[in-house]
């Protein structure tokens, strides 16, 4: 009597942000899955096919998967790797936890060796633990290259209109028919005789079309006029940095269309409150509803909106709640002093710390050569007849692993090298930044900041509360250290104790 083959299910997923060339496509999987069943003899009873990411929980042909072998339907799942199962904590645990308890029973990847013992739901969790560190990684690399495309003058994106992506040298350059388009623009605007209105119905009729070939609208003309990239200038994230690329237009005539449109703005527009700053924005600290704005004898005035009954908050000035934001604001600010003393620590630590790892690395290449050398001793040995060929590749397959492990290693300590010192680092300037915004008086630019110091500021009783969030709750004992010192004419710069491990 044979016994009953044991059942697999197979598994499929590519994620519609991989490029291609890092993940094999659906049919690829399928064909080599298949491949790899057969040679294997496993008897695969369903096929689950998957095109979502799994950086987040709620795949439904996962689930559905899991769900089936939590009934005992099959005993194992064969898959390309095991990153094509999970990318997030909660799906890998999901897997290990079938695992443990015994309706998950066998995993098969042509790409990973596992076995359901300890060691192997060990190596499991490490290759999932992996997979999600390359999902967390991935948003900070690419903010990191961006940065550093900004550092070298270099246009991060798609090109803005009037300029096309060259893919060879990694920059853009001018769109020749649009530039000239573009130039006419700021030159007809420069003149004070074409409102925003008038320029738009010439600049269009002479052919200027934006992406799918749409007509610009006002507000595409308003922007375009403002934007520095045609003058060689990058603006990203409010910050200005020097452009390689080659300018459209001059400075000169890029100031006197901004001076134009200065002058336009001030004469049609009568200066008046900006109604509606924080609609949206705090609940109520009673019956956490929203607050809401509403103008009244030409103030603002905000109120609860009541929506769930009665509700005894009463209405409280715009103007007194734009003052506490500000005092909120300035309760996390650090002088110029503190956070330049703190990021020299911070770089010194950063260095210091490279210089550790690369001693790290230098000992593990080390080892890998040592290990280069055994191979070669230990061929010479199984070529002379020293050591029979079982032996030999059982010696050769143990110090190969350890070859493999000492190079994932050093790509670990590769990756990882400044990760946690530029978060911190971005922190503290950001502190700094705080200070020239509270200055600045912005009612929008406060409001903004005080969203990252807390989340789910309320009103109650004409009072502002914003449960701050840790690393600002830490920002507000800095600066109470740094006022103090400022009282006590103390001219020494007493940083706090900043280390890279508190980002």
């Amino acid at each position: 009597m044979k016994d009953t083959p044991q059942k697999f299910y197979l598994y499929a997923r590519k994620s519609t942000d991989e490029a291609q060339r890092q993940v094999l496509s659906i049919e690829a999987q399928l064909h080599e899955l298949r491949e790899f069943a057969r040679k294997e003899n496993l008897h695969i009873v369903r096929e689950f096919v998957e095109s979502k990411t799994a950086k987040e929980p709620g795949r439904e042909v996962f689930n559905e998967m899991l769900a089936s072998v939590e009934n005992g339907d099959v005993e194992g799942i064969v898959a390309w790797h095991a990153d094509r199962l999970a990318r997030n904590s909660v799906d890998g645990g999901k897997i290990i936890y079938l695992l443990d308890v015994g309706k998950l029973k066998y995993l098969k990847f042509p790409t990973l060796w596992f076995e359901n013992t300890p060691q192997g739901k060990f190596m499991l969790n490490i290759a999932f633990g992996q997979s999600k560190y390359y999902v967390d990684n991935l948003s900070e690399n690419i903010r990191r290259g961006i940065r550093q495309k900004l550092r070298n003058g270099v246009w991060p994106g798609y090109a803005p209109i009037g300029y096309l992506n060259d893919k060879t040298n990694r920059t853009i350059v001018p769109d020749t028919d649009k530039a000239t388009l573009i130039r006419k623009a700021f030159e007809l605007y420069a003149t004070g005789e074409y409102p925003l209105l008038k320029l738009r119905k010439v600049i269009n009729e002479s052919g200027l079309v934006g992406k799918r070939d749409k007509l610009l609208s006002i507000s595409n003309y308003q922007y375009l006029l403002k934007n520095p990239i045609y003058y060689g200038a990058i603006r990203y994230g409010g910050e200005l940095y020097d452009g390689v690329h080659e300018p459209i237009i001059t400075k000169k005539l890029f100031d006197a269309v901004q001076s134009i449109m200065g002058s336009k703005s001030r004469t049609t527009r009568a200066p008046k409150l900006k109604p509606y700053s924080y609609r949206g924005v705090f609940r109520c600290g009673e019956c956490d509803c929203m607050i809401t704005t509403e103008t009244q004898k030409g103030h603002n005035y905000l109120r609860c909106t009541k929506r769930r009954g009665v509700c005894t908050q009463p209405y409280v000035r715009e103007e007194a709640i734009a003052e506490q934001v500000r005092e909120e604001v300035q309760k996390v600010s650090l002088p110029s002093a503190w956070v330049d003393a703190c990021v020299q620590i911070l770089e010194k630590e950063r260095t210091h710390h490279q210089h550790a790892e690369r001693s790290s690395v230098q000992k593990l290449e080390s080892e890998i050569t040592t290990i280069e050398k055994k191979l070669d001793a230990l061929l010479d040995l199984q070529l002379d007849g020293s050591i029979t060929h079982t032996e030999y590749t059982n010696k050769k397959q143990v110090l190969l692993n350890r070859k493999t492990d000492l190079k994932e290693q050093i790509a670990v300590f590769e990756r990882t090298s400044d990760n946690r010192f530029e978060p911190l680092t971005r922190f503290l300037k950001s502190l700094n930044q705080a200070g020239k915004i509270t200055s600045r008086g912005n009612l929008e630019e406060n409001r903004d900041f005080l969203k990252k110091i807390g989340s789910n500021p309320s009103i109650s009783a004409r009072t502002l509360c914003v449960p701050r969030r840790s690393p600002f709750a830490l920002a507000a004992t800095w600066h109470a250290a740094a006022c103090a010192a400022a009282a006590s004419g103390s001219v020494s710069v007493d940083c706090p104790k900043v280390r890279a491990s508190s980002s």
